[in-house]
């Protein structure tokens, strides 16, 4: 799964990347509908530093979609509500 962090780059995860991406991203879903600043951003910095140490960074040559769109650690809670969905950031992975 391809990965953009807003304002960073791209980076590709592997399976079990995307298992860790989709339980942070409940998380991060659940901070937001929840209007809990500190705890949304306490996960949205989780999720930013697991894409980048655990994803591989796509080259800027390379020309690919981003299925996911992480937005940037500052981002406020009004800003973040463009990123989400109901769902959250991602689709749901099939159990």
């Amino acid at each position: 799964m391809i990965v953009r962090i807003s304002g960073t780059g791209q980076f590709e995860l592997d399976d079990s990347g995307v298992r860790e991406l989709d339980r942070l991203d409940t998380e991060l879903t659940a901070a937001l509908h929840g209007n809990q600043e500190e705890q949304f951003h306490r996960v949205l910095a989780q999720t930013i530093a697991f894409v980048r140490d655990h994803g591989a960074t796509v080259a800027d040559e390379r020309v690919v979609g981003s299925e996911v769109i992480i937005p940037p650690e500052d981002v406020t809670m009004e800003e973040a509500q463009q990123f989400f969905t109901d769902e959250g950031l991602m689709a749901p992975l099939p159990a």
